[in-house]
């Protein structure tokens, strides 16, 4: 298979493993892209399956705009929402069970952050530089990265590094920070990236990545409740599927990559009530159904070679995918 140009300066990741493994169940089936991004893997749908529609997700206004540009080729076959992707499918798993929604044939999630963040949102993703501390991936959430920073106490502030950042130095960047914002508020990406070189021991300070990566990644993680979204998310995008739909999710780091797994596992071909017909004010059963997921990826699938060597911010992505089978209603 050959790879797909990348246009608009994205590079999608693991594109090739995601169109080889996400095969539409029917010519005209609905692909919902939970995390639309620049559009690079819904535009590469798109093009191959020229029936295919797509409702594009992304809580990013800023991201979505660029993504309008790309994808206005495909006309009325799209349509775009701005919401965080947990917000979006609580909302459309209850109009699916209403009977007022299309169950998708396709969900795919890329839990990345795009390198448009990095490179040019100016929002204080990327340890290059000096910029503001915000991390926000949508103006409407509540607190930036230096709010966090500022106001959440010791012992919080020492459990998001530890446990988002995976941070095995994270006491010592803790008490850092907690006395060096006593004296001023941390408001800059390059004031807290010294404070965590200047925290850490000295053989850590000049390693293959920055001391502060993980700090910043864990902050991140806290601002947008990154983790929490997943873990909302996937029960209800798989109850949304249509039968014979596919799931697929592109992680990043261990802990999205954990709550994929167990979610998958979880729904691996259980029983359960399959639906109810309400009768007066008790709900009476009226079926029982097989309902739940084939695992088609029983280890995760990871880049290729020669995707890492192109485009190194691929190396620790991991795909797993999963059908929906049986109870699956219109």
């Amino acid at each position: 298979m050959s790879d797909q140009k990348p246009s608009f300066g994205h590079v999608p990741v693991m594109l090739n493993d995601a169109l080889e493994r996400l095969v539409p169940p029917s010519p005209d089936c609905l692909l919902i892209d939970g995390t639309l991004g620049l559009a690079g893997h819904s535009s590469a749908f798109l093009s191959r399956y020229p029936g295919l529609r797509l409702i594009g997700v992304d809580a990013d206004a800023e991201v979505q705009a660029i993504a309008r540009a790309r994808l206005e080729p495909y006309g009325d076959r799209v349509s775009l929402v701005n919401l965080f992707f947990d917000e979006f499918f609580s909302g459309y798993a209850a109009a699916v069970a209403r009977g007022e929604a299309e169950r998708p044939g396709l969900v795919l999630f890329d839990f990345g952050v795009s390198m448009f963040h990095f490179r040019e949102s100016g929002r204080g993703f990327s340890l290059q530089g000096d910029e503001r501390l915000d991390m926000r991936l949508s103006s409407g959430a509540e607190r930036t990265a230096a709010d966090l920073v500022a106001e959440l106490d010791e012992r919080e502030l020492l459990r998001i590094i530890s446990e988002y950042g995976e941070e095995p130095f994270a006491y010592h960047i803790t008490k850092a920070i907690v006395r060096e914002r006593a004296a001023a508020r941390i408001d800059s990406t390059a004031r807290l990236a010294d404070i965590v070189r200047g925290a850490v021991p000295a053989k850590a300070r000049y390693g293959r990545i920055h001391p502060a990566t993980r700090t910043f990644q864990a902050l991140r993680i806290a601002v947008n409740d990154e983790l929490g979204r997943i873990e909302r998310v996937l029960p209800a995008a798989i109850s949304c599927l249509a039968e014979g739909g596919l799931i697929a999710c592109i992680s990043f780091h261990s802990l999205e990559d954990r709550i994929v797994k167990r979610t998958f596992r979880s729904l691996e071909l259980r029983k359960e009530r399959a639906y109810f017909k309400e009768a007066g004010d008790r709900p009476i059963p009226v079926g029982e159904a097989e309902r739940g997921l084939v695992i088609l990826t029983k280890k995760p699938v990871e880049p290729a070679d020669d995707e890492v060597a192109a485009n190194p911010a691929s190396r620790s992505a991991k795909l797993r995918v999963a059908r929906a089978v049986g109870g699956a209603r219109s």
